[in-house]
């Protein structure tokens, strides 16, 4: 089996060479036909957070991600093989041959959160793949459990291999703002996510978005794949653009950056009785003056990925309704380090996805 490894934190992948795992007791085994590269894999790779206001930044190290770790949280693959304790009834119909999008947000499986299936927010033990085990920057890969393999049924396993981070983290965010589906939205950020979020939404029954970035191409982008508008985040005027093109009050915003100055631009942005849902985690200190927040009604709310159920919702809402894959930049395997560099610099549009 081949794979790339982070093997020191804010070092190059290393490419590395090993026998191929067999599964063992629920594990199945899968041959991985494509892999995202998403930005959260630059916080893994770089090996934190940036907290703000001069704090030490949030280690994952010390939060128990362990190195050399394949990253890689967007995988699709094709089923190689069960673990000798899967049983019929654990395959919900799945069998040998059939590709699957493996949901990576796992957690210790046994709390009260995990039960009432939200692994994502497990705080006991989470064990996220690509993480904190062994994810899809690989030709192989397994799962712990045939639970967590999604039937993809027909969807290209390149374009759909982002469902598993950059469409269920905008699908549970933007069902956070259904209240404000009537009213145009603002999004922050224009990359993967956003242009996912903008696939979306007409099908989830809203008016559309106005998005902010403060990249000309990505803007272009967002044009291309629907945006209502866009405003340049970084112009000097830019609260009046958003109020402008509005034209009406914004009561929600997706902030898919999430550093302090898109931030500030979102709750600045917001109506009375507003909300503003931050997903990205670029990182920073929050901006906002304290005596605002209740003078204004806000309500500021943190999105974490989604859930298994959310996923599967997620892909049956893209069948349903057709809905137009994101840009993807398909690369070998072995670019993955070109891949990671891109998305650092800015130069990816969409996103690049790395095929075996």
């Amino acid at each position: 089996m081949k794979s790339f490894k982070v093997a020191d934190f804010n070092a190059p992948l290393q490419e590395i060479d090993e026998p191929t795992p067999q599964p063992a007791g629920t594990q199945v085994l899968i041959k991985v036909k494509a892999a995202g590269v998403c930005h959260s894999d630059l916080h893994i790779w770089e090996g934190g957070y940036d907290l703000g206001h001069g704090r030490k930044p949030l280690s994952l190290k010390d939060r128990g991600v362990s190195l050399p770790r394949t990253m890689g949280h967007e995988t699709v693959g094709e089923i190689i093989a069960f673990g000798p304790d899967v049983k019929e009834s654990d395959k919900g119909g799945l069998k040998t041959g059939d590709v699957v999008l493996a949901y990576p947000w796992l957690g210790c499986g046994k709390c009260k959160t995990c039960v009432g299936g939200d692994e994502n927010m497990c705080i006991v033990k989470p064990n996220a793949l690509g993480v904190y085990c062994d994810g899809g920057y690989a030709d192989h890969m397994t799962v712990p459990h045939p639970k967590y393999l999604l039937d993809l049924k027909g969807l290209d396993p390149v374009t759909a291999a982002p469902y598993a981070c950059s469409g269920v983290t905008t699908y549970s965010a933007l069902k956070k703002v259904e209240f404000a589906f009537d009213s145009p939205i603002v999004i922050f950020g224009a990359g993967g996510l956003g242009l996912m979020a903008l696939s979306l939404l007409k099908a989830m029954g809203s008016r559309g978005a106005i998005v902010v970035d403060i990249d000309a191409k990505k803007r272009e982008a967002a044009e291309k794949a629907g945006a209502l508008a866009t405003v340049d985040g970084g112009a000097a005027d830019a609260l009046e653009q958003l109020t402008k093109k509005a034209g009406e009050p914004i009561r929600a915003v997706i902030d898919l950056v999430g550093n302090a100055k898109t931030t500030q631009l979102g709750f600045d942005c917001l109506t009375k009785g507003g909300k503003l849902v931050i997903v990205g985690l670029f990182g920073g200190g929050a901006p906002w003056a304290l005596p605002l927040i209740p003078i204004k009604a806000i309500t500021i709310q943190g999105s974490y990925v989604g859930n298994l159920r959310e996923t599967q919702e997620l892909l049956d809402l893209v069948r349903a309704k057709k809905i137009a894959a994101i840009p993807v930049t398909p690369m070998p395997l072995g670019k993955a380090n070109e891949a990671l560099a891109n998305l650092k610099e800015g130069r990816q549009i969409g996103r690049a996805i790395l095929t075996p």
